[in-house]
């Protein structure tokens, strides 16, 4: 295995952007970063970027930007983008811009359905990858992550299963410092961005409203409840959609939430600081389709709403 076979940037530099980078350096690839906040690339331009929790790592960069335009301009060959899904519109124009006559790939590594199906709209399936992580973490500082727990593995997959060779080579990368990491065909990862969407979708506005961490909402027996009858809403859409859900999925989902830690996801961590949230790209994706097949969606529409509405006031104030 070549670490070095690509230049990687990655833009978006929140828990899942720091963590991915810090595995990735840790392989030897040779990396690049972005993120837009400056303080944050001081930070870790001088001091490096810090896993602590349930991941102990530290690294240095190669290169730290505080622009997109600078890093992609370092004739980077795969961008990751791990920017908030409501941040995908803004950063398109400037990835198009300078990368409409060169080759490069990108891999989304973002909550979320259609997501990915964005950039693959304006660059084309064969120059996309569609990445779900099952790690998260919190920041204890912009260039320190407390790494929360990591259900492996991490799924990637060529958008259109042509790149088949990029895919298994970024999950052989992954996998050998240990962020264990599966290539997948377009039609499972399919299936696992539903499975991953229903179980933010479950638990994450939950906690944005109600203020509870998710392990407080997962031994409340209320809660509790509540997170159940989401995905039960939730398998009957995706399986209008055709998406094949494992057995047990409503046990598995159980069981993967209450070991997802003491800390608030970042939907809920989005809302409580005042800005905007990935809501319509997990429940309100739910709720669409679920007009698109005539599934009612309650739950979800309540949760789409609620935190609709308050985002709304947040922004107005």
């Amino acid at each position: 295995m070549d670490a070095k076979k690509y230049k990687i940037g990655v833009v978006g530099l929140g828990p899942v952007g720091l963590i991915l980078s810090t595995f990735l350096k840790e392989a030897g690839c040779y990396l690049a970063v972005c993120d837009f906040v400056k303080e944050k690339m001081n930070l870790i331009h001088n001091e490096g970027i810090n896993l602590v929790g349930k991941m102990e790592k530290s690294c240095f960069v190669d290169y730290a930007f505080s622009s997109l335009d600078e890093l992609l301009n370092h004739d980077i060959d795969i961008l990751i983008c791990s920017v908030k899904a409501y941040h995908v519109d803004f950063i398109l124009d400037q990835i198009f811009e300078h990368c409409k006559n060169k080759d490069l790939l990108i891999i989304c590594a973002q909550n979320g359905i259609g997501v990915a199906q964005k950039y693959a709209d304006r660059f084309g399936m064969s120059k996309v990858f569609r990445m779900v992580v099952n790690y998260a973490g919190n920041l204890f500082a912009p260039n320190t992550v407390n790494v929360t727990f990591f259900n492996p593995p991490n799924y990637i997959s060529s958008k259109d299963d042509s790149r088949t060779d990029v895919s298994e080579w970024f999950a052989e990368v992954l996998t050998s410092v240990g962020l264990t990491t599966v290539s997948t065909d377009s039609f499972t990862q399919a299936n696992k961005v539903w499975e991953k969407t229903i179980l933010n979708a479950a638990l994450s506005p939950l906690c944005a409203i109600s203020k509870l961490t998710m392990k407080e909402a997962m031994v409340n027996p209320d809660t509790n409840e509540i997170v159940e009858k989401i995905i039960l809403e939730a398998m009957e859409v995706a399986k209008a959609e055709g998406i094949q859900l494992p057995d047990n999925f409503v046990k598995l989902c159980i069981r993967y939430l209450k070991n997802a830690g003491d800390h608030f996801p970042s939907l809920a961590v989005d809302l409580m600081n005042k800005r905007e949230t990935e809501i319509d790209y997990m429940n309100g994706k739910i709720v669409e389709f679920g007009k698109k097949y005539y599934k009612r969606t309650p739950l979800n529409l309540t949760f789409t709403n609620l935190v609709r509405a308050i985002t709304e006031k947040n922004l107005e104030e």
